[in-house]
């Protein structure tokens, strides 16, 4: 009992690490840019997208390579990268160098994520099975929530903060997980890997989102603009011509045969892209406009994370009684319920419990409904052999749906000047975020055309909200 509680705690120590660090990331953001002057909101932009595009793409490809030479080594190397890059980032002397080393933090991401939940399951005993689940989601949402909070703290000291300080956490895990976790390997794994079709994956949402944060500053007219949308054309064509040929290749086009998934994918795919732009947008407008510090913004932040496993849970037990898709599709209309709300109530003077927080509050009991469904329906209605690889690639859409959400900001948001234009940038901001939602909304219905969906236990909803 006690060695399967340590061996729980350590891999739900390392995805909570790299969950953490995403969301204290997006509070630092203003701190960062005062520090590297000079730099638009599209240039620091990269920061969080170089890490959702790598971590997309190599999701799979590091799966099925860990399936090979086994999930501990592959889960104990992605710490190890994963603590090495937090390192530099923390040292980095400008904006570029942040940016590469979060692309090779993304690397160190997209080993922990499969191969933590892989390890997991088979190191407990059966009858824990279930509970340890629970515990692994729990920690994931625990991120989300404090993740501001933390962020806002840390900053308050410096931003290279909230880098530095998973150097010692990752340490303690890399000699505790070579100590306790057992490994695992997959009896007969998958060698062939589509590295080809993971590159151009990522040359291909990297030149669209060029195109997209640089537009404002280089003219969408300019020649930069117009050969990085070309670029992304050809890089996607490429993809998906690799995708149709390759033997074993990143995205199973098979997958999609199946309504019910085809229809999660899409609608997963559009409301990250809606909760990507209104996290970022929110934090910016608390920050920027309203002039809260960072330690303010986090606490500002955090109540609508706490909403999420709070209605991830209830959602559970109401999937008995509604239909996925209806469900999915309330919550994702509460999202743009949400960002309407805030974008009429907003004023320039600071009101945070009368103006920002309902909006903020609705938003946050959308997002624990949504994710939560979409994602468990999707790999409940897939066969159980490829609900790994399913469930792999669904959260390879939602890290696209990210990127494309907080390119779609920039571009909408551009640089305002005073308050006036802050205004209208911010309204026209959540007014885009919303339609973005209820365009989710529509596709989450589809989750519903299909045969029902089997009942979802909690754990299992819980544990595909990462």
């Amino acid at each position: 009992m006690q060695k399967s509680s340590q061996v729980l705690a350590i891999l739900c120590g390392a995805p909570f690490l790299a969950g953490l660090d995403l969301f204290v990331v997006n509070v630092a953001f203003a701190d960062i840019g005062r520090s590297f002057p000079g730099h638009s909101l599209g240039d620091l932009s990269w920061i969080l997208n170089g890490y959702a595009i790598v971590y997309a793409a190599l999701l799979i490809p590091i799966g099925r390579w860990a399936d090979r030479i086994g999930n501990r080594r592959a889960f104990v190397g992605g710490l190890i990268v994963f603590t090495a890059a937090s390192a530099a980032c923390a040292l980095a002397p400008s904006v570029a160098a942040l940016v590469g080393f979060r692309v090779v933090q993304a690397i160190g991401a997209a080993a922990l994520t499969p191969t933590s939940m892989g390890l997991l399951l088979h190191a407990v005993p059966a009858e824990r099975r279930a509970f340890s689940v629970r515990i692994w989601a729990a920690t994931n949402a625990l991120a989300a929530a404090i993740g501001p909070v933390v962020g806002g703290l840390l900053v308050e000291l410096s931003w290279r903060w909230i880098f530095l300080i998973n150097v010692p956490m990752g340490v303690v895990l890399v000699f505790a997980a070579l100590r306790a976790v057992p490994d695992y390997r997959v009896p007969d794994p998958d060698t062939d890997l589509d590295l080809v079709g993971a590159a151009v994956l990522t040359v291909g949402i990297g030149a669209l989102s060029l195109a997209l944060v640089e537009g404002n500053d280089w003219g969408w007219g300019s020649t930069g603009v117009l050969v990085s949308f070309a670029v992304a054309a050809v890089a996607l064509t490429g993809f998906a011509v690799n995708t149709a040929r390759h033997p074993s290749p990143l995205i199973d086009l098979a997958l999609f045969r199946v309504r019910t998934y085809a229809w999660a994918n899409l609608a997963i795919w559009l409301f990250s892209a809606a909760f990507a732009a209104g996290l970022l947008g929110g934090i910016l407008f608390l920050q920027e406009v309203w002039g809260y510090s960072a330690v303010k913004t986090g606490l500002a932040v955090a109540p609508g994370p706490l909403m999420v496993p709070v209605f991830a849970l209830g959602g559970a037990a109401l999937i008995r009684r509604v239909p996925a898709g209806w469900l999915a599709a309330i919550g994702c209309a509460l999202w743009a319920a949400g960002s309407v709300l805030m974008l009429t109530s907003v004023g320039p003077t600071p009101a945070y419990f009368t103006e920002l927080l309902p909006g903020w509050l609705l938003g946050g009991v959308g997002v624990g409904l949504t994710l939560p469904t979409i994602l468990a329906t999707a790999t409940a209605s897939l066969p159980p052999a490829r609900s790994a690889t399913g469930s792999a690639i669904v959260n390879m859409s939602r890290q696209v749906g990210t990127v494309i959400g907080v390119s779609v900001l920039v571009a909408v948001l551009g640089s305002p000047v005073g308050w006036a234009q802050a205004h209208a940038a911010f309204q026209r901001t959540w007014w885009v975020i919303a339609a973005i939602a209820l365009v989710s909304a529509g596709a989450a219905l589809g989750l519903s055309t299909a045969r029902r969906t089997p009942a979802v236990s909690p754990s299992v909803v819980a544990a595909e909200t990462r």
